[in-house]
């Protein structure tokens, strides 16, 4: 096994009967951030490993997603420290513009302002107050999870360094012609006033009104359908496929639009579908992202309807209505007029909704900022194509390849005042002039900076970098750039993960961002279903803290992380892991009271009896195991190992069968002392990364060593003794069968029996002692009557159950039960012999049926040889 090679004093056995995870989970975090545990040295010879945490909002507090994600790359970061790494977890918050000017924007509507009352400035300083006072409890809470960051490199995404990185990249891209100003569709939120991207658009199904409207006379007249009727007044044109048979007559004829004095053309075009609905559709350029693109092949005028709040603008009756009055207004006007030829409510359609207030989303005209994102994406596609990053589990590289392979411009202004402004000056001739960070940008009568803002993607996209000095080449980012691994949920895997791959590409020269992306699924309740305040199921995982302890928590949460799968969750499971950090504590508290230590060297296998060397051998098995599955992101497969190793063999066996050796004394206590210290030792450090406060003040106990958190991660020894897991293989079959025997016939598992064991010529004859120890057997005393015999593993135990139960009324209880089960065999073979039953039942009545047969011939093989083995009358 592993040496410690920290600094040692002399182990004490001092601990509380009971653990109390409220009173030490605090100090010890303390004590891990003020020793600087977790801080990253980027002169370090050691290799590094880098993290980055992704940066919450800082509007934001804990919910059980962070503390989910957070969980996994605690474990992984403190596992690498432990290796030997020099490990940076790189802390952080992201502005999160329209979230937090709405917050803000909210607090001033309670004093009855707005933010053009305060005036740009004004306002972005009250921001930065708010930031201040009320932003980042997020980091508090983090630290009651146990994270282990490092504090003093801790970035947000609006800091002077990140600003700079970001006026820098926008520098280089625009001068790049990567970055371009035009008119184009975008989406656009009318309540936060701003445009967002297709990534920040929320589909869902919503009912409303689909109708079908005449326009034009007699047979120069078509039918159109919409579900957005107020977009009419912007109509420039109908459009029908080329060939159409039904429309060849009216292409490139003019049409009267109801409602209007205008005449608008017929237009052909490839993009209609003849066979869907009427074959005609309404073409509303400015309104529409599809209409804008048949607009620009067929040069129609751009006709915008709405201003920014949605409200129509179009002259005549229906000008000042909101979109949704003007809607049953126009309506209610064709209708009056005889166009309306159809109408279907409700209609359920899929409908875009602003992600941050959950307004419906209005395309609309506008003159934005552009990525152009076709080489970028094209790098960061390669990139996991060729392998220089691994996309985990893999199953999800086809959904990465269907996004970044088929990705549009990226719109990247917004209509805020929150936010990186965009650094582009415009001078009054009509000068554009791009300002990168070193220079001075144009002064002078007419000279104006864009007022728009960029979206927060852009500088969260930096990250990996900005966060390490990037554009100076510093000591940090020489030293943590690329990052190790991405640990990230599947769910941003296009909102951040492929920008981070496009501009981490790009201004680290052709560096990838990360090694690895490992993706994990969302937090889901303990019936699967998405957590939310409208189902009332949203959990506070503070409460859990609070109740249980962080220890819990984490375990819970890692124990359900299956790479790429959603997680369920309930308080009861967090309750199990409560218990088993409890397990962990008292049985450790045991141990150490009983004589393990990690004093002196560990003895020879030639010294240790047959159950250590097999507890030894399981010990470094499992090492191996959970060292491959952290290396495969298995974070559930590495926790149930480290749960069945401690609980199972540890504690209910090794500790159990060991308890006579201890009671005993000599050197034969001495040894499995050593080896049970060995055990503990070992288990308590893979179990840190997990749940690493119990571990820490169990381990340090233990140890007398300073910290578990700067411990040496252990290593597979390669022992093992495969004969010794034989040994106490068998051992575990009598006990499991006799303990199986004693339950069967209702025996409390403290009733002792007189019992025996005829071992000779078995390996089981140096455990009879723990045998009858753990079953509580007898020694057979006078007048011993062997009752029951029972033969397993090569040996006999004979029971004498003579005055422990009530013979004749067991075999009653087992005769009626035997019938039963008789009974339903007969009734399912009745079935299965019927072929006109088997004929129409469907498969899953006939599997069913089958089964249940199995079970009845488990039943009633078991309940024979309960009768056979109880005692004759």
């Amino acid at each position: 096994m592993t040496e410690n090679t920290q600094q040692q004093t002399a182990p004490t056995t001092e601990l509380p009967t009971q653990y109390a995870p409220a009173e030490v989970e605090g100090p010890l975090y303390q004590r891990w951030v003020e020793r600087g545990y977790f801080e990253a040295d980027a002169k370090s010879e050691k290799p590094p490993y880098t993290i980055v945490i992704p940066p919450p909002n800082v509007t934001g507090s804990l919910h059980l997603g962070h503390a989910f994600e957070h969980t996994l790359i605690d474990a992984l970061t403190r596992r690498k420290r432990m290796q030997g790494f020099e490990t940076l977890w790189q802390p952080g918050m992201d502005h999160a513009g329209i979230a937090t000017q709405n917050v803000v924007e909210r607090e001033l509507a309670k004093e009855g302002k707005s933010r053009h009352d305060l005036g740009r400035e004004a306002f972005v300083e009250r921001v930065w107050q708010w930031k201040a006072e009320s932003g980042g409890q997020i980091s508090g809470q983090m630290k009651r999870l146990g994270d282990g960051v490092a504090w003093s490199r801790e970035r947000f995404t609006m800091d002077e360094g990140l600003s700079q990185a970001v006026q820098t990249i926008f520098k280089k891209l625009y001068d790049d012609e990567l970055i371009y100003r035009a008119e184009r569709i975008i989406n656009w939120c009318p309540r936060c006033l701003t445009a967002i991207s297709d990534i920040e658009v929320e589909y869902q199904d919503d009912d409303g009104e689909l109708v079908s409207i005449r326009y034009g006379e007699g047979d120069d007249s078509l039918v159109v359908a919409t579900t957005r009727a107020e977009t009419m007044l912007g109509d420039t044109a109908v459009a029908v496929h080329p060939d159409d048979e039904r429309y060849k007559h009216l292409i490139g004829r003019q049409i009267k639009l109801p409602l209007t004095d205008r005449t608008i053309p017929v237009v052909a075009d490839t993009h209609v579908d003849p066979e869907f609905g009427t074959g005609a559709v309404k073409v509303t350029p400015a309104h529409d992202p599809n209409d804008f693109e048949i607009g620009q092949r067929h040069n129609l005028p751009n006709l915008a309807v709405m201003d920014e709040r949605a409200i129509i603008t179009a002259h005549g009756p229906f000008q000042g209505l909101d979109r949704l009055e003007a809607r049953s207004a126009i309506v209610a006007a064709l209708r009056a007029e005889g166009r309306i030829v159809a109408e279907k409510r409700p209609y359920t359609h899929s409908v875009g909704h602003c992600s941050r207030c959950k307004t419906t989303i209005e395309p609309r005209l506008s003159m934005q900022w552009w990525v152009k994102v076709g080489p970028l994406a094209q790098a960061a596609g390669d990139a996991v194509r060729d392998g220089k990053v691994k996309i985990h589990p893999q199953e999800m590289e086809k959904r990465y390849f269907d996004w970044v392979d088929n990705l549009h411009d990226w719109c990247i202004s917004r209509q805020l005042w929150w936010g990186h402004r965009i650094p582009v000056w415009y001078g009054p001739n009509g000068e554009v002039v791009c300002v990168g960070p070193d220079e001075q940008p144009p002064a002078g009568e007419g000279w104006h900076q864009d007022t728009d803002v960029l979206d927060t993607w852009f500088s969260s996209g930096l990250w990996p970098f900005s966060t390490l000095g990037w554009p100076e080449r510093t000591e940090s980012l020489e030293k943590f750039y690329p990052n190790s691994v991405l640990v990230t949920g599947y769910d941003i895997l296009f909102f951040w993960v492929a920008r981070m791959m496009m501009f981490g590409l790009y201004a680290m020269d052709g560096t990838p961002p990360f090694h690895t992306i490992a993706l994990h699924g969302m937090v889901r309740d303990q019936n699967g279903k998405k957590m939310s305040k409208s189902f009332g199921n949203v959990v506070n995982p503070l409460d859990w803290m609070d109740t249980y302890g962080s220890d819990a928590v984490r375990f819970t949460l890692a124990r359900g992380a299956n790479p790429g799968v959603d997680v369920p969750i309930g308080e009861d499971w967090v309750q199990a892991s409560s218990k088993f950090a409890n397990k962990i504590w008292n049985a450790t508290r045991f141990a150490l009271m009983n004589g393990a230590t990690v004093e002196g060297p560990l003895p020879d296998a030639s010294e240790m009896s047959a159950t250590d060397r097999w507890i030894l051998s399981r010990l470094n098995k499992t090492v191996a195991e959970v060292d491959a599955f952290y290396d495969d992101y298995q974070f559930s497969k590495l926790s149930d190992a480290l749960y069945h190793f401690a609980w199972d063999e540890v504690f209910d066996w090794y500790v159990e069968l060991s308890k006579t050796t201890f009671f005993a004394g000599g050197e034969g206590a001495r040894v499995s002392g050593r080896v049970l210290g060995e055990v503990l030792d070992v288990m308590l450090r893979l179990l840190h990364p997990v749940v690493p406060f119990v571990t820490e003040t169990l381990w340090t106990t233990l140890t007398g060593g300073e910290s578990v958190v700067i411990a040496d991660w252990p290593k597979d020894s390669g022992f093992r003794d495969a004969a010794a897991e034989q040994e106490i293989a068998l051992v575990q079959r009598v006990i499991t069968e006799v303990r199986r025997f004693r339950k069967e016939q209702g025996l409390q598992d403290a009733q002792k029996v007189p019992a025996r064991l005829t071992l000779d010529g078995t390996t089981l004859v140096a455990h009879e002692a723990a045998i009858r120890q753990i079953l509580r057997l007898q020694p057979e005393g006078e007048g011993f009557s062997a009752t029951a015999s029972l033969p397993v593993a090569g040996a006999t135990v004979a029971l004498d159950l003579s005055g422990t139960i009530d013979v004749e009324a067991e075999r009653k209880r087992l005769a009626k039960d035997l019938a039963a089960a008789e009974k339903e065999k007969a009734q399912a073979n009745g079935k299965l012999g019927n072929e006109a039953f088997l004929a129409k039942a469907p498969d899953n009545v006939v599997d069913k049926i089958r089964g249940r047969l199995a079970k009845a011939d488990e039943d009633i093989a078991r309940i024979k040889t309960q009768l056979a083995t109880l005692p004759q009358a």
